[in-house]
């Protein structure tokens, strides 16, 4: 019986000593390049230039910040998405993953901070085709209420740019 209470008793205080323990500061605290993008962050209303609403998009900050979350529905079809956006420590480099409802998924793996914006590109992909395209997009902070979100593309390695989408998020009030 000793032997059992003895053991119950040294559970107890393991335990409770673990509890006790916290956990590591994340990472994503502690280095300011994980806060360089959170100017996005918040409930928007997205619009194109002729200003007509395009979506709404949802952006929070999840697992212990250290990926942006966006939630995007778009305002004339039946069609969303998400991405996930986090600053890559191994490669400086920030990166997003869109996936969407249409089953389409894009990854920007070379993303920088530059001149108070966010640019993500897209590798240089072979496309079904044959063809080359790469994407890039840009993220300007125009006011604590607005971001200027814009979109390119390029068939030629980047010496020429097409716009695809400009796009002006609208804070929700």
């Amino acid at each position: 019986m000793k032997k059992i209470f003895f053991l119950l008793l040294m559970n107890y205080f393991v335990f409770s000593t673990c509890a006790q323990q916290q956990a590591p500061i994340s990472p994503c605290h502690t280095n300011s390049a994980y806060r360089q993008f959170d100017f996005w962050i918040g409930e928007w209303e997205a619009f194109n230039p002729q200003g007509k609403k395009a979506g709404d998009s949802k952006i929070e900050l999840i697992l212990d910040s250290c990926v942006i979350l966006e939630n995007w529905h778009s305002a004339s079809y039946n069609y969303s998405g998400k991405s996930f956006n986090t600053f890559n420590t191994e490669t400086g480099k920030w990166q997003q993953t869109w996936v969407d409802n249409a089953g389409g998924i894009t990854y920007y793996s070379n993303g920088e901070f530059k001149d108070g914006k966010m640019i993500v590109t897209t590798p240089n992909d072979k496309q079904p085709d044959g063809t080359y395209k790469m994407l890039r997009m840009t993220f300007s902070k125009l006011s604590d209420d607005k971001v200027r979100q814009f979109g390119e593309s390029s068939t030629d390695g980047g010496a020429v740019w097409k716009t695809d989408f400009d796009l002006e998020y609208r804070r929700k009030k």
